[in-house]
């Protein structure tokens, strides 16, 4: 009874003494890492012996599937540089080491150490799962940052095991919380920078990037804080209000513009001002005066001006990037005064008007000497072509666009820039432009604020910069809705004139060329019935009408 308990028992270590004992682990890792499987055996009781590595259930001899072979002193063989025997093999170490293992790695390998005599090899078999993980977080930086514009670049990084599928991209305000940022994602892996438009220019922000594989997002990349750069004014200044201070002054009051609207440090005001006749009309050249900008309430006094004279005055803001639009007031009027006064006034006029008269005539000579320059200048360069823009596809707020490059020209094409406007805009307001690399022929846009938009490019080199391209219309923010127009004709402004011109010629010729032909026929049908009338006599013709046939010669109609 006794020994039936124990047949169990006996037949497994009978088992072991026929095959050899057999021991087993499991290990978990993670792709990308060096994985370690360990094997050992007592080299100072056997000496040094072969040993060998293989992947699957060891055999009754060597090594299924054999990725790695020592002699007992060296590696004579392996299957990849990613096997490795790093631990000293003379004193009985044969771990096998697994160099930045895959998913593919995962499976179950055997240690086999043949030790002389019967069933006396030393067996140890391990089971290795390799599990993905989410890729490594992307180190962004900044390539390049406009008024409106903002660049960012990153290197590729390790991907976790699986392709990495989108990019994530958080902006926010500076002094704001994360869980206010617009998050956009991007479905093209391939992508290793892009550009964020539509921004307000002389703002802080602050932008990370995520990257998604299938096993989830990275942790933030680190946060990249961007201020751009500063642009005019976008709104006039406020409140402009003119007083007649005396006979020969005017003082003027107003407020900066919307604190919005600045774009940037408000460094000063151009004061524009003229004179008008009695009926309204523009009758001397504009004067300019420049006040720095200081506090809330500006006010200047404009002085040296004629009693009883109507003025108007317009102001600017500036920014270090340039004048904002102009504000207006109601004409204004100087006070009277006695016409003692109003002589000196008037002398003092004609003599600056006299010295006007002579600073103009200096100028036509200077202007007639510029000319016949001109004229004897022979040599023409030609410019770039423009581009041809394509759009590859529109997604949420991102836009991906391709473009092929013209012919160059006498000078290799440094570069192109992109211009981008509300579609209702006018291209006389741009107000964002994305320049790129002459090697570069694609790119990927983020439009922060949803709407329709017209963008366009143009090619540059040293020589000047090329017409606009084909203009494209495309509406952001309305997933699953895009609108995308492809539009053949280039904009209006001075770089499209002459492409416009050609456009609208080739429309013309196709509705004249037709029109004439169908005149042309008519005249000819008409001329030929013509001459047909005119050679009735001696003709006959003949027709059915209430089943009489009828015929018309050089006689009265008769009856046949």
């Amino acid at each position: 009874m006794i020994f039936l308990r124990q047949l169990p028992l006996c037949c497994n270590l009978l088992f072991c003494l026929l095959l050899g004992c057999v021991s087993a682990e499991s290990i978990i890792a993670t792709v990308g890492e060096d994985v370690t499987l360990i094997c050992n055996y007592d080299a100072q009781s056997y000496g040094k012996l072969p040993a060998c590595w293989g992947r699957g259930a060891i055999p009754n001899r060597g090594c299924a599937e054999e990725v790695i072979r020592s002699d007992g002193a060296s590696v004579i063989n392996r299957l990849s540089e990613r096997y490795l025997l790093r631990g000293d093999v003379g004193v009985g170490d044969v771990s096998l080491t697994i160099r930045q293992v895959e998913e593919g790695d995962s499976g179950t390998y055997g240690c086999r150490v043949e030790i002389p005599g019967w069933f006396n090899d030393h067996k140890h078999q391990l089971t290795l799962t390799v599990v993905a993980v989410r890729p490594n977080p992307l180190k962004v930086e900044t390539k390049e940052v406009k008024e409106r514009t903002v660049t960012v670049r990153w290197a590729p990084v390790f991907d976790g095991g699986r392709p990495i599928t989108a990019y994530r991209i958080d902006l926010k305000d500076k002094q704001a919380f994360w869980d206010t940022a617009v998050s956009t994602e991007v479905s093209n892996p391939e992508l290793t920078q892009l550009t964020l438009v539509d921004l307000r220019p002389a703002k802080p922000y602050n932008l990370r990037m995520f990257a998604i594989n299938s096993v989830g997002m990275s942790e933030a990349s680190n946060v990249l804080t961007v201020t751009t750069k500063e642009a005019a004014p976008e709104g006039p200044p406020l409140d402009m209000q003119l007083v007649a201070f005396t006979a020969h002054s005017i003082k003027v009051t107003w407020k900066p513009p919307r604190l919005d609207h600045r774009n940037g440090v408000l460094r000063s005001y151009s004061i524009s001002y003229r004179e008008y006749d009695s009926v309204g009309r523009q009758f001397k050249r504009w004067q300019h005066v420049s006040v720095t900008a200081m506090r809330e309430l500006e006010s200047v006094i404009l002085n040296n001006l004629k009693p009883s004279h109507k003025y108007g005055v317009i102001i600017q803001a500036k920014t270090n990037a340039g004048l904002g639009p102009a504000s207006t007031a109601p004409l204004c009027s100087t006070l009277d005064e006695a016409s003692t006064f109003k002589s000196s006034s008037t002398a003092a006029t004609r003599w600056i008007q006299d010295t006007s008269a002579h600073t103009t005539s200096t100028i036509k000579t200077v202007t007639a000497a510029t000319v016949w320059g001109e004229s004897t200048t022979t040599i023409t360069s030609v410019g770039p072509d423009p581009p041809v823009i394509e759009l590859k596809e529109v997604k949420d707020n991102t836009i991906s666009l391709l473009w092929t490059p013209g012919f160059e020209g006498d000078s290799p094409i440094t570069g192109y820039y992109l211009e981008c406007k509300a579609a209702t805009a006018s291209w006389d307001n741009i107000k964002t432009r994305v320049g790129f690399s002459p090697n570069q022929t694609e790119a990927t846009i983020i439009e922060i604020n949803p709407s329709t938009y017209n963008i366009r490019m143009f090619a540059k080199n040293t020589l000047g910069t090329s017409k606009a391209s084909n203009v494209i219309t495309y509406t952001t923010g309305e997933a699953g809705h895009q609108r995308v127009d492809l539009l053949t004709t280039v904009s209006t402004d001075t770089h499209a004139a002459a492409s416009v011109e050609e456009s609208q010629s080739g429309h013309l010729a196709a509705i004249v060329v037709p029109v004439v032909l169908v005149v042309m026929i008519v005249a000819i049908v008409t001329t030929w019935q013509l001459r047909r009338i005119k050679q009735k006599k001696g003709t006959l013709n003949m027709w059915l009408t209430n089943e009489v046939l009828r015929y018309r010669g050089s006689e009265s109609l008769q009856e046949l």
